[in-house]
């Protein structure tokens, strides 16, 4: 019998939403407008086409929009989504939506108060959704969130090297940090003098908030900053026996 009623206390505390991608939505909205402190979401997860369509037009900042004034809104968001989902910081509200960015697994996680957290993962065809009450859950999941988010960029910052050519130049320089590659050579090769790419290398590190290159490398690989290796200035190879 005490086996029964852990087990039922259990399933009331974590509960299955069944049903179309609008359903999660609607308790998405719920949770929203009910918060009265805060609310604390980890976005990571790209909704397939149909599941957009489901949606009928609720972006993530409509959602958001719901909530109280009063509400502190903090939202974590992986650069794919950074741009589509929170092109800006702040809406219009009394109190803006923080948000930062950071590589993050692929999840949808909406935490109210700290007492009701909404989790979707997986794809369309195979999508599991959750409303979670259960205390030591929701503890580690509060937990996980603050680690990530005292770790994090703000987005303001995740768009940190100012114009698209100037992006492009700093992950390059991001890339030769991490592949070793001198200064001389990373200045050839991207046509910048020795002096102007070490300058370059120190405002990366101070807008990464680094205290090494080494710091620096770990810290945009977090923020999924890192070019595919095809764009790295290469290290000559030494003479050939």
């Amino acid at each position: 019998m005490v086996i029964h009623r852990d087990r039922s206390r259990q399933e009331q505390l974590i509960t299955a939403v069944s049903g179309s991608y609008a359903k999660v939505l609607t308790y998405a909205r719920e949770l929203i407008e009910q918060a009265e402190d805060t609310i604390d979401i980890l976005h990571s997860r790209v909704p397939s086409s149909s599941e957009r369509l489901e949606g009928a037009g609720w972006s993530e900042r409509d959602l958001l929009n719901c909530a109280q004034d009063s509400v502190t809104t903090r939202v974590l968001v992986s650069p794919v989504l950074a741009e589509e989902s929170f092109p800006r910081q702040g809406s219009g509200k009394a109190k803006p939506i923080a948000v930062r960015v950071v590589r993050l697994p692929s999840l949808q996680v909406l935490i109210a108060d700290g007492s009701t957290a909404l989790v979707v993962a997986g794809p369309s065809a195979a999508r599991r959704a959750s409303l979670i009450k259960e205390p030591e859950v929701l503890q580690a999941m509060r937990m996980y969130f603050e680690s990530i988010w005292n770790s994090s960029l703000p987005a303001d910052e995740h768009s940190i090297f100012g114009d698209r050519d100037r992006t492009v130049l700093s992950r390059q320089i991001l890339g030769a940090l991490r592949a070793g590659v001198t200064d001389e050579v990373a200045a050839r090769e991207l046509t910048v003098s020795v002096r102007t790419y070490r300058r370059y290398v120190a405002e990366i590190m101070a807008l990464l908030g680094a205290n090494s290159r080494f710091q620096a490398g770990v810290r945009a690989a977090e923020l999924g900053l890192l070019p595919s290796s095809s764009s790295v200035p290469r290290q000559p190879s030494g003479p050939q026996g």
